[in-house]
Order: structure tokens, then sequence, then C-alpha cells
């Protein structure tokens, strides 16, 4: 008899993905001797202790080592809640209990800029990223699912950031790749059941239903309010959007790179006659990127900010300067426009 559907589900994501990183090792599927065990990529898991990110444990623990990888974990102790230590030490607990070595609880310090929510990010991030490149990790797996997904969209159209934003997450991001997202196309409660018929223990975040957090309130309030106007299938239709909007944002990121160069003088600096004459939503990838080089944040980078410099362009009235995240001024200086750290 196999596994539970839930269960399977789960699996086949993982081993996609693990099949991907071993075509990109120029490996093929096959368990390890013990001799090859030490030259074997390895594939680390981020785990919060959540459902969602200890069904993906588990997944990781099962097919890596009939894939022909080493797996291991990573649980990162933000240090937001009391006992925070403690439950980040249960949690590589269980995922050496799953058999994932090497495994670790790296804790981080939170700070303050973009917010609670994005600052915790930031930091997970950069603990993870560390942690890879300290283990030499070919890649980093997230639980994040379809639900995840939606709420990224929606957040995002709250921002009005633009298409790149309707984009959500993608299934591979990162430094080379770093990132992979197998649970995209699944929903939360198909990890869920399948930690429940696993017996996995499961933490749930209390962060997760607090409703001084954005995301929490659109879990528990904006979701379930849209699917009661609108009828089931919004999560879905959303995650459907967010495919279709990365490979649009992926084709104009494409020209805007191509199209950078040409509006450039000898001495690099930024032609505003020759910016004038791309179309807006080339022009404003353009006028993005050259913002993010000069020190502006990219998540502290809204499309309001680019809207700015682009009148700089588009409605010269000799306005002044645009000020911009990351201490980065955007200004026009003589048929040029200069935007650095100011």
């Amino acid at each position: 008899m196999g596994p539970h559907p839930a269960v399977a589900a789960i699996r086949l994501a993982v081993r996609r993905v693990l099949n991907d990183i071993l075509a990109e090792h120029g490996r093929t599927p096959g368990r390890l001797s013990p001799d090859e065990r030490s030259s074997s990529p390895l594939v680390l898991v981020a785990c919060s202790g959540g459902a969602d990110s200890m069904a993906l444990a588990s997944a990781l623990a099962f097919e890596a080592p009939r894939a022909g990888l080493r797996a291991g974990g990573v649980t990162v102790d933000h240090g937001l809640q009391a006992g925070s230590d403690l439950r980040a030490a249960e949690v590589a607990s269980r995922l050496r209990e799953l058999g994932l070595d090497p495994v670790e609880s790296v804790a981080v310090t939170v700070g303050r800029d973009g917010g609670p929510e994005a600052a915790a990010r930031d930091a997970r991030y950069a603990a993870l990223d560390t942690a890879a490149e300290r283990h030499r990790a070919a890649a980093v797996l997230l639980g994040h699912t379809r639900d995840d997904q939606a709420e990224t969209v929606l957040l995002g159209l709250a921002r009005g950031s633009g298409i790149r934003s309707l984009s959500g997450m993608a299934a591979v991001s990162g430094a080379d790749g770093r990132y992979r997202r197998p649970f995209l196309q699944l929903d939360r409660q198909t990890a869920r059941k399948a930690c429940m018929v696993q017996s996995l223990p499961v933490w749930d975040d209390p962060h997760n239903t607090d409703p001084a957090y954005t995301r929490s309130r659109l879990r528990h309030e904006g979701l379930p309010a849209l699917e009661k106007a609108l009828g089931k299938g919004v999560v879905e239709a959303l995650a459907r959007t967010a495919q279709l909007s990365r490979d649009d944002a992926d084709a104009l990121d494409a020209w805007a790179g191509k199209a950078a160069a040409g509006v450039r003088d000898d001495d690099g600096r930024l032609e505003c006659a020759a910016l004038h004459d791309l179309p807006p939503a080339v022009r404003r990838r353009v006028l993005r990127r050259a913002a993010i080089e000069a020190g502006a944040p990219a998540g502290s980078l809204f499309a309001r900010h680019i809207e700015e410099v682009d009148r700089l362009i588009t409605g010269w009235r000799g306005q002044g300067a645009i000020n911009l995240p990351g201490r980065v001024v955007a200004r026009r200086q003589g048929g040029r426009l200069v935007i650095r750290q100011g």
C-alpha cells in the first residue's frame, strides 16, 4: 500500500526539485555508496517547525537519499518571542530525528527597517545565505505554498508596485538559484495533512494569527472575505495570475536589460532624450535598475518612487531632486539623469 495522497504529493514535488538540482550538477538519480556520500551535493531545508516546513523536511529526508543527495536543515531563531531559543532547539532535534545532517539552529537579531515582517524576513534570509555558504549547499528548500503565493500577490496589489509584485514568489530565486520552493502548486492543507498522517509534531506560530501583522489579517480576514464574495478558487486564480505576471515581467526585464546600455552616454550617464523614447514599462524598469545599482534597497523601492523619477523624464518642469530609499537621490542635470547616493 502506497503513502497517503498528501504525503505522495509533497514527496513528488520535492523529487522534481531534487532531480532539477541533480541535472544542474551533471548527476542522475541514484543511491550513494558510502564513498560517494561526502562528495554529493548538499540540499538544506529551512524549517520553522510549522506544518509547511515540517512536511517539506520530511519529504526531503525521504527523497534525498534515493536521489543521491545529502540533506540537512536550518532553523532560524528570530528571538521575537519568549522561549524562542528552546523552540528552535526542539525543531533542530526533530530535523535530526528525521535523519537530516548537518542541522543547525541560528539565532538572529531582527532590526526595524521596513517594519517587523520585512525586518524578520531580511534577517532570516541573511542567516540562510550564511548557512548555505558555510556548508556549501547546492540549494535551500523553502516551504511556501500556493496559499502563501496568493497572499503575496494580494500584498503586491495593495502596494501598487506593478507587475513584478503581482508575480509573487519564484519557484527558483536567490544567488545562483539558491532558493527552491517545491510547494507553490500545493495548498497549505495538503502540507498539514501530510504532517498529521505521519504524526509529525507541528508548531503553529502565534504571529500567524496575530492581527497586528498585515499578512495575518490577509490570511484570516481578507482571503476568506474574497472567497465569500467571489466563490472558491480565488487562491488558485491568484496563483495563476502570479505565473502569468512573472512571464510578462521576465520578458519586460529582458527588454529593459538590453535597452539600458543604449540610453547611456560615453560616461555612463543616463540620457533623458533616449529614456523618453522607450516604452513606459521598459523605461521604468531601466530607472528602477539604476536606482538599485546606486544603492536603493529593492524591497523598499516602490512604484510611486519610480513614477516620481519618471516624471523627471516625461514631465520635466525644472523640479528638484527626488529622494529615494537608501539615501539615493535622483536629479536631472543638463539633459542627463543622475542617480546616486547623496
